[in-house]
């Protein structure tokens, strides 16, 4: 059974049943990187989707080269000879699947192992459904002996759980590849998450593994267009609260707001992948109409749209 936090009742009770399944119109703002697995959700339900992402998220040669300095062996400062800075770490902790892909293509790019086969046990912590991506193959370019790599996945696909399950961290350095956000006010989630790893006596070191920037002033324009026609939007769908911040700065560009859009298209429910996106999106003023309990992968918050559509049609 899915659980939904449903924010406004009376907006979400007023949706008409007449909607057919095969004629809902799904937008979503996630970037290219996210963009085929949550379209493809969506069309597994037999819905359309609307692709209209207000951020773009990539790696840039700056930032591979800010994980590379970690992963080489040419720190003066270090005080482990012939071995990488990375030896300085008792682990490494991904709060994204980006910062996971930018850390591969680092590791990519070197010709040895960083770290040596014997050593302390190092920790590899991500969230949820992004744990996939740790495989053999990522392991083995990080260390030739796969016995000294841990995983650590925590039970609940946020950060705050992360911290959790990583424990005390006794001064231990922990490295924390995360995006430098461009463009947009910086969400509270990753400054909140190093504040919490250091609470727990962890030494995090903050590295810029990838970037996150606006998708310029005309990302809300085909969101917008379709909230203009009669059958308009059914629901738009946020995974992260810098999409959020990226629509509405497009708004504004175009002339609108998000108030305006709501009064346009009533009927759309307002959907957020996980209660950390829709904690953010509240507080720059755009109401969440549900979040699913199932936020470690994006077909939790497809399901809870498809569950509250049902609902509705069974009364």
């Amino acid at each position: 059974m899915i659980v939904l936090n449903l924010r406004h009742p009376r907006m979400a009770a007023a949706l008409p049943k007449t909607t057919t399944t095969n004629s809902r119109l799904i937008a979503f703002t996630t970037p290219k990187n996210y963009a085929p697995r949550i379209s493809h959700f969506i069309q597994l339900k037999g819905w359309r989707p609307l692709w209209c992402p207000s951020v773009i998220v990539e790696t840039t040669p700056q930032t591979i080269s800010s994980i590379q300095f970690y992963l080489s062996k040419n720190n003066p400062n270090n005080h482990l000879q012939n071995h990488s800075n990375l030896e300085e770490f008792s682990g490494v902790a991904f709060t994204s699947r980006t910062g996971i892909t930018a850390f591969t293509e680092a590791l990519n790019s070197i010709q040895t192992a960083p770290l040596a086969p014997d050593g302390e046990t190092f920790t590899v912590s991500a969230l949820g459904k992004d744990s996939e991506v740790l495989d053999k193959s990522f392991i083995e370019k990080l260390c030739e002996n796969p016995g000294r790599i841990e995983i650590l996945v925590p039970p609940v696909a946020t950060p705050s759980s992360l911290v959790e399950s990583l424990g005390f961290g006794q001064g231990r350095k922990l490295l924390c590849p995360v995006p430098l956000v461009l463009g947009l006010e910086e969400p509270p989630v990753v400054p909140n998450f190093l504040s919490d790893l250091a609470k727990m006596g962890w030494k995090a070191v903050r590295v810029d593994g990838y970037e996150t920037r606006w998708a310029g002033p005309t990302c809300a324009e085909e969101a917008v267009r379709r909230t203009e026609e009669e059958c308009g939007l059914d629901a738009i769908v946020f995974t992260s609260t810098a999409e959020v911040e990226g629509l509405l700065k497009s708004l504004k560009e175009l002339g609108m707001n998000w108030e305006i859009m709501r009064l346009r298209c009533p009927r759309m429910l307002v959907a957020a992948h996980g209660p950390v996106t829709a904690s953010g999106a509240e507080r720059l003023g755009v109401g969440i109409d549900l979040v699913s309990s199932r936020f470690e992968s994006f077909d939790g918050v497809v399901d809870a749209l498809a569950y509250r559509w049902n609902s509705l049609d069974c009364c």
